[in-house]
């Protein structure tokens, strides 16, 4: 069966691949970016199958046409790919409230604005599948990343709610947690206008971010766009969050250890406060 495809953030990266791979598999891509002139060589190699659009998450009169314009070229939209993004750089302290929200408004709201669009679609249809791309720094935190994490955190939360409320249409939605992948996502990365000295060792660790290209284990778009693929062929039902990519699970498994560790700390600290436990048969009655 062709499924029919929107996908964001198509200009490079693990946004390029995918589409790239949809149109492989003989599926068929409403590819976005802000510039459609980074999509033309794809929409040029793949005539029948990529459809480029312009879009700016940022806004809403854009993402509506974008989605009515994908519903009518395509006759519907069974996946939702919601890819695109950009990062910001700094530590807490440096980020202001207008970088803040710029940054919530790329990675959160203009996600949230295009499932609001596209799930009256799905649910006429009957089905659909929804894919937030997260990050493993949604799990794990990386000092610089404070507005970035905070912002695929707030799209992780957004996820596992509206998994639940769409369950009963036959709705799915995946959040895929990339790790390290080679991409330009390091060298985009924007620094705060702010820098404080204070956080000199803060600051060092963008180099980290921007010598992703030359990691050795950091994979290739084309193994993310494998991977999703994947995902959302597969006929049993999947994890909400699914990580991918070289060293995903290990860094969410030690996550997942201290998080442990740190929930039987609080447990300690306030039962010496004689805090204790409500049991689990009084909070459902």
């Amino acid at each position: 069966m062709t499924r029919r495809w929107l996908v964001t953030g198509c200009s490079s990266g693990l946004g390029r691949a995918l589409a790239i791979a949809a149109a492989q598999a003989g599926d068929v891509v409403v590819a976005t970016a802000r510039q459609t002139a980074s999509l033309a060589r794809l929409a040029e190699e793949w005539p029948s199958h990529i459809v480029p659009l312009a879009l700016d998450l940022c806004d809403e009169r854009q993402c509506a046409a974008v989605v009515d314009a994908a519903a009518e070229r395509l006759g519907g939209i069974d996946v939702l790919v919601n890819n695109a993004g950009s990062g910001l750089f700094g530590a807490v302290e440096q980020v202001s409230d207008e970088e803040l929200r710029e940054q919530l408004e790329t990675l959160v709201v203009g996600p949230w604005r295009l499932v609001r669009l596209v799930l009256p679609l799905m649910r006429s249809q009957g089905s659909g599948h929804i894919v937030n791309v997260s990050t493993v720094g949604a799990r794990v935190s990386f000092p610089g990343l404070s507005a970035y994490g905070c912002s695929k955190l707030a799209l992780e939360g957004m996820s596992q709610t509206l998994a639940a409320e769409v369950a009963p249409f036959g709705i799915r939605v995946t959040v895929v947690e990339p790790g390290p992948y080679v991409t330009n996502y390091g060298n985009a990365l924007k620094e705060t206008a702010v820098t404080l000295p204070e956080y000199a060792s803060v600051s060092a660790l963008l180099g980290m971010f921007r010598d992703l290209e030359g990691n050795p284990i950091a994979g290739k778009p084309e193994d993310f766009a494998r991977a999703v693929l994947h995902i959302v062929g597969a006929q049993a039902p999947a994890p909400l969050r699914i990580p991918v990519g070289p060293g995903a699970y290990e860094m969410v498994a030690d996550a997942l250890r201290a998080d442990q560790e740190e929930f039987e700390s609080a447990r300690a600290l306030t039962a010496q406060t004689g805090d204790a436990p409500i049991p689990a048969a009084e909070l459902a009655g």
